[in-house]
């Protein structure tokens, strides 16, 4: 018993997250006391897995542990529209500085969400840019940019379609994301935390973003002010693979500055 606690102690809290939830599923109702003597962990350890893993839909708190999410309270992961209401200005912001880090003739490899769809247009908007290569696992993102054509080449990376981002993941994502090399990752997130990293809502396409990490040499992480400071449930990379991070005005000033300790660059746009 005391060799198998001393495994999950060493197990990633990403990971370990992603156990408690499959748990849940299976269980229907876990406690945290159980919980806590599972893995080896402390009580309040599992609450704060818990109350994460509750602010994404994944489960639901109840007093002394958690329950399979019921249909009247969905998850709180909002839809691709939904995110491109909030902080509109600050994301296209954003969007047009991102877009300058690119030049002619580089590939690159553009992420799902709100954020990149507004580097996709600011992109497509920079008239001269030609000779441009773009991969990307959004359908939106692809048919933002497709007025580019023929001054860029946008290939899509296949996969199966999560609906509420457009995008797509594993199985058959990674097949073109392990066979690529690229200049530069534009990546979208939900958290850009100084000690906890980069993290994401939800699990597969947090495995797609490792792909796209593992491919690009660059990496340009993508955040409106929301995001800096937030912790998200599943961990995409530690904070150092960080090359870029683009952010937006509203962004707390103490975090930004703590950021820019292990990012190389940092642009408050």
């Amino acid at each position: 018993m005391a060799s198998t606690l001393a495994m999950e102690r060493t197990v990633p809290p990403e990971l370990r997250r992603e156990r408690i939830l499959n748990l849940v599923r299976e269980r229907e109702f876990v406690r945290v006391a159980d919980l806590s003597a599972m893995f080896g962990i402390s009580e309040v350890t599992v609450r704060s897995d818990l109350d994460l893993l509750d602010e994404t839909g994944g489960v639901q708190r109840v007093h002394g542990g958690a329950v399979v999410r019921t249909a009247t309270r969905p998850r709180l992961e909002r839809s691709i529209e939904e995110s491109e209401t909030s902080a509109a200005d600050e994301k296209a912001a954003i969007g047009r500085a991102a877009a300058e880090l690119v030049e002619n003739g580089e590939t690159i490899i553009l992420d799902v969400g709100s954020t990149t769809t507004a580097v996709a247009r600011a992109l497509v908007a920079r008239k001269k840019l030609r000779d441009v290569v773009v991969f990307t696992s959004a359908i939106n993102v692809a048919l933002e940019l497709e007025p580019a054509i023929p001054r860029f080449s946008v290939v899509v990376t296949g996969g199966t379609l999560r609906p509420l981002q457009h995008s797509l993941v594993d199985p058959m994502a990674n097949h073109i994301l392990e066979r690529v090399h690229v200049s530069s990752v534009f990546l979208g997130c939900n958290g850009v935390h100084p000690s906890e990293g980069i993290t994401n809502v939800n699990l597969p396409e947090t495995a797609v973003k490792r792909h796209m990490l593992r491919a690009a040499q660059r990496c340009v992480v993508v955040a409106d002010g929301s995001k800096i400071g937030n912790i998200s449930v599943v961990k995409i990379a530690d904070i150092d693979a960080v090359d870029v991070l683009v952010t937006g005005s509203s962004a707390p000033p103490e975090v930004v500055s703590e950021l820019g300790g292990p990012i190389a660059d940092v642009v408050v746009a």
